[in-house]
């Protein structure tokens, strides 16, 4: 497996951490893990952009008891989507996280794709990234103090 990332294009995406943590074991145990969304045009957009390369993502926890610091605390490998079946994986479980068995819509019904990274890793406290440091795709200008994501968004690689 090449360790080689797109130089041009990153992606900055919300991710809930009990579905981190089992994440990673999905990705040791199977070597890819897929987490669900709705924003399908931001991933035909990304595999537009990455002409098949791999692009680093920046994670940030999405649910954490209420509270989002907005710091990329976790890091993967992003190696394409797919669409969902009727909401659900079309592999069905295999490269979802467990912890997103005990949501009933998690996996039917409710996700346009799934987007798979084959790694995913937390980031030491000392290299976590504030969002507002980062700029959108194709922008010279980073998002700023203020900014308060929702989704996943295409961003310049830092």
């Amino acid at each position: 497996m090449s360790t080689e990332t797109a130089s041009n294009v990153a992606l900055l995406a919300p991710v809930p951490k009990e579905h981190l943590d089992d994440g990673r074991e999905t990705v040791l145990a199977k070597g890819k893990v897929a987490f669900g969304s709705r924003a399908w045009e931001t991933f035909r957009k990304l595999d537009e952009l990455r002409k098949g390369t791999p692009v680093d993502v920046y994670i940030y926890e999405s649910d954490g008891g209420g509270h989002i610091d907005y710091l990329t605390s976790w890091r993967g490998r992003y190696i394409g989507h797919v669409d969902s079946d009727l909401g659900a994986h079309p592999a069905g479980m295999t490269f979802r996280p467990p912890s997103t068995e005990k949501y009933p819509t998690d996996n039917a019904g409710y996700w346009a794709v799934f987007w798979e990274l084959d790694s995913l890793e937390p980031v030491n406290p000392g290299e976590r990234i504030h969002v507002s440091q980062f700029t959108p795709y194709g922008k010279k200008k980073a998002y700023g103090h203020a900014f308060s994501p929702e989704g996943p968004l295409l961003i310049e690689h830092p």
